[in-house]
């Protein structure tokens, strides 16, 4: 084999010195030159016994080294935290405005606005910059104690939420972040070190979000890969092995589902961590801060207590995910976050966590390092108490935890506070079974009490018809809100209902554009409705609604009737009324007249008198049963002499045009942005009155002053329509056809003596007129 010589000259030239020549005594080339081969390129050549060889090599990017060139030896965090790569950002974060706190920023925008006008007018505006701060937080205060599970699920997602780190730098006094799975890899998305709070060393593991787009891209959007799952487990035996507490921060939307993660091993990676937990001596505290998905978070959250922030998560599935399953739409998400109970309030009652640590109205984003503290008091008191435990005791005290979830003893009948835990999906199902059920069994007995005339089947079927109702009324209150939510009305509902709870609560009429909002929204509701899935189920339950409501009504009438009757025969079976009744019977048989105009003076006066006195004990009784004679029928034959009046046969289609003329026409003028407003007040002061009972004079009469007035603007539309004329015209054609089909059955009362007792009463009969414009 030829041997291979280089010349010096030739390949580095007379500049090249001994020290930048690679130099091998095994493969025969010597006297390389590193300088040389960075200048050239890569040529090969023969020339007779000689090979010359030059290279070039491909420059890469200089490292940029973190380390400072005069590091400062009491930095927070100790010198080592300069060769963390996580830094301060930049620029500060860009403000993030969830949907339901636009109202907020309303408010913000106007304390803005007056403090700018204040600034550029000179104009002292403190009380009204004052007014709109208390209001600004009386009405935060209001939306963060009263969150919907959605609203909390937003606020554990939000872009500006602290991470693990963030609160890491704030709790510890020194943190040294440890990287690898001694596999070749370093997962970003879960972050590991050593730190120290108040001298005392912790573990501490926890999944790492990004705080703007770039980092959450390097972060994975805080998803890990097995490399992550395993790197966690190699710092959970370093910290078994040394005697280091762990504290893990769980803030995952789950762990990272592709396909390469699947084929190395996901799955074994999280059991092996679940496996291994629950064998480590040492105290181990999970706090979740953000949110908590499936098996990603507890993969490493499998410690002695739980504790959640006030606005954390936790499921096995997002809602999402969850809506998607059940109702085929991810816009239910709000219902499946409600149904799934992931919130922190909602899981400590279950048992799955142990605590919850407060956080600041508008977030933990809102103050941060307030929240951090918080976290930090939760983790020395709760150290404090494990750090009394040996590493037996710590084992059977984390197994106890997970062994008492979901708990119960057979044959034991289960406490009435905690059967609605139980099998929640199987108990809506079976509710509404045995609500068709009674449904259909109070139908058959409503047609049997209407065959029969049961007077008691049909008290009884009032009585069921009550509970029915109100069933009914509740299932058609959850379907409107399906409906609702299924045509993507339901934040435009919540707005306005804000908005209309304002407007109520700064006690003043309520403003038109609001008012013709609302009837905006109405209508779309009602055109949309029919395109709702649920649609014929609502439907169906209306129509129900409707046919109970009818019969309740038939029912009441039935039991006023009885009890009127009841009543009636007390009254006239007394003494005293039967003897002047059979008097006056008596003389008007004696003194042969055929009809009331041939009587006597004296005798007509007698009879009218003992008319008067009967309607005198009716108008007593009707008051001994709650009710109140509005109007006595006056005897109109003179009234039909003396005008000619004759009845018309098509007064019952009069009568129900006009009833129709005056519903439509009061409807039109309640409509009226002026009645409405009224009315709206009207409301407000009625609700004020029932809340200070005991002094609500001044209440009482501002109630009275609108209901006079809403009543005079209704009369004076009524009466400019010409209704009323219509109304009286059509009471007298009324009035004479009845007397006129009054004037056989008198006659048959005169002349047969045997049903005088049974129908006497009748001449003294008086009946209810309901005036229509009452």
């Amino acid at each position: 084999m030829a041997s291979v010589s280089h010349s010096s000259i030739a390949l580095g030239g007379a500049s090249a010195s001994a020290s930048d020549y690679l130099r091998s005594s095994t493969n025969g080339v010597s006297g390389v030159s590193l300088r040389t081969l960075g200048r050239r390129t890569m040529v090969t050549a023969t020339t007779k016994s000689n090979l010359y060889v030059t290279a070039r090599l491909k420059k890469g990017k200089k490292f940029d080294h973190p380390w400072p060139a005069n590091p400062d030896p009491n930095v927070k965090g100790g010198v080592l935290s300069y060769l963390s790569t996580f830094k301060p950002l930049g620029n500060a974060q860009k403000p993030v405005t969830l949907d339901f706190e636009r109202p907020l920023v309303e408010l913000e925008k106007k304390i803005v606005d007056v403090r700018k006008m204040a600034g550029e007018t000179g104009l002292d505006f403190t009380e009204q910059i004052i007014t709109l701060e208390t209001k600004y937080r009386q009405a935060l205060k209001d939306l963060y104690t009263h969150l919907t599970p959605i609203q909390r699920v937003n606020i554990a997602r939000h872009p500006n939420r602290p991470t693990f780190l963030d609160h890491i730098h704030n709790i510890t006094d020194k943190f040294m972040e440890l990287h690898g799975d001694r596999a070749g890899y370093d997962d970003p998305a879960i972050v590991t070190g050593i730190g120290t709070i108040d001298g005392k060393r912790y573990m501490f593991i926890g999944h790492q979000k990004g705080r703007n787009t770039k980092e959450n891209i390097m972060r994975n959007f805080g998803m890990p890969t097995p490399h992550g799952y395993r790197k966690a487990l190699r710092m959970m035996y370093y910290a078994d092995h040394h005697g280091f507490p762990i504290v893990t921060f769980i803030d995952t939307p789950g762990a990272y589902a592709d396909l390469k993660s699947e084929e190395q091993g996901q799955g074994e990676a999280i059991a092996n961590n679940l496996r291994t937990m629950f064998g480590l001596k040492v105290p181990i505290l999970s706090i979740v801060i953000g949110e908590g998905g499936s098996g990603g978070a507890l993969a490493i959250g499998c410690a002695n207590k739980m504790l959640m922030l006030e606005n954390a998560v936790f499921y096995v599935a997002s809602p999402e995910a969850c809506a998607a399953i059940l109702w085929q739409t991810s816009k239910a998400a709000p219902e499946a976050a409600e149904k799934l109970r992931i919130t922190s309030k909602e899981l400590v009652k279950l048992n799955v966590a142990d605590g919850i640590i407060p956080e600041p109205l508008g977030g933990a984003h809102a103050d941060p390092s307030w929240t951090s503290q918080q976290i930090k008091i939760a983790i020395n008191e709760n150290m404090s108490e494990f750090g009394k435990m040996s590493g037996e005791e710590l084992l059977k005290h984390r197994m106890a935890k997970y062994r008492k979830i979901g708990v119960f003893i057979e044959g034991v009948p289960v406490e009435p506070e905690k059967k609605v835990n139980m099998k929640r999906r199987d108990a809506v199902a079976s509710t509404s079974l045995k609500l068709e059920g009674e449904v259909e069994k109070l139908r058959e007995q409503i047609l049997k009490a209407k065959e029969t005339s049961s007077e008691e089947e049909v008290e009884l079927s009032s009585e069921v018809l009550n509970e029915m109702i109100e069933k009914l009324k509740s299932e058609i209150d959850e379907e409107y809100t399906k409906a609702a939510k299924a045509m993507g009305l339901e934040e435009r509902l919540t707005a306005t209902r804000e908005e209309f709870s304002k407007a109520n609560a700064e006690e003043h009429l309520m403003h038109p554009v609001l008012i013709e909002k609302i009837e905006k929204l109405k209508e779309e509701f009602n055109t949309r409705l029919s395109e709702a899935p649920n649609y014929e189920n609502l439907k169906a339950k209306l129509e129900t609604l409707k046919d109970f409501s009818r019969a309740k009504a038939a029912s009441d009438a039935a039991s006023v009737k009885k009890e009127l009757n009841k009543r009636f025969q007390e009254a006239v079976n007394r003494p005293e009324v039967r003897e002047k009744v059979e008097a006056v019977k008596a003389e008007v048989a004696g003194s042969g007249a055929s009809s009331f105009e041939e009587l006597s003076d004296e005798l007509k006066e007698k009879v009218l008198m003992t008319k008067r006195e009967v309607e005198a004990e009716m108008v007593v009784l009707l008051k001994s049963i709650g009710l109140e004679l509005e109007a006595v029928k006056p005897n109109l034959k003179e009234v039909v002499a003396e005008e000619g009046l004759v009845p018309n046969e098509n007064i019952q289609e009069k009568l129900e045009k006009l009833n129709q003329e005056i519903t439509e026409k009061i409807e039109e003028v309640v409509r009226t942005p002026e009645i409405k407003s009224m009315v709206e007040l009207l409301r407000v002061e009625t609700a004020k009155a029932s809340q200070t009972p005991d002094d609500n004079t001044q209440g009482s009469q501002k109630i009275e002053a609108l209901e006079l007035q809403i009543k005079q603007k209704i009369a004076d539309a009524l009466s400019m329509s010409g209704l009323q004329e219509k109304h009286a015209e059509l009471e007298k054609e009324l009035a004479a056809a009845r007397e006129l089909a009054a004037e056989d059955s008198d006659e048959s009362v005169k002349e047969d003596d045997d049903d005088d007792d049974e129908d006497g009463s009748g001449s003294g009969r008086s009946e209810i007129i309901n005036p229509s414009f009452a």
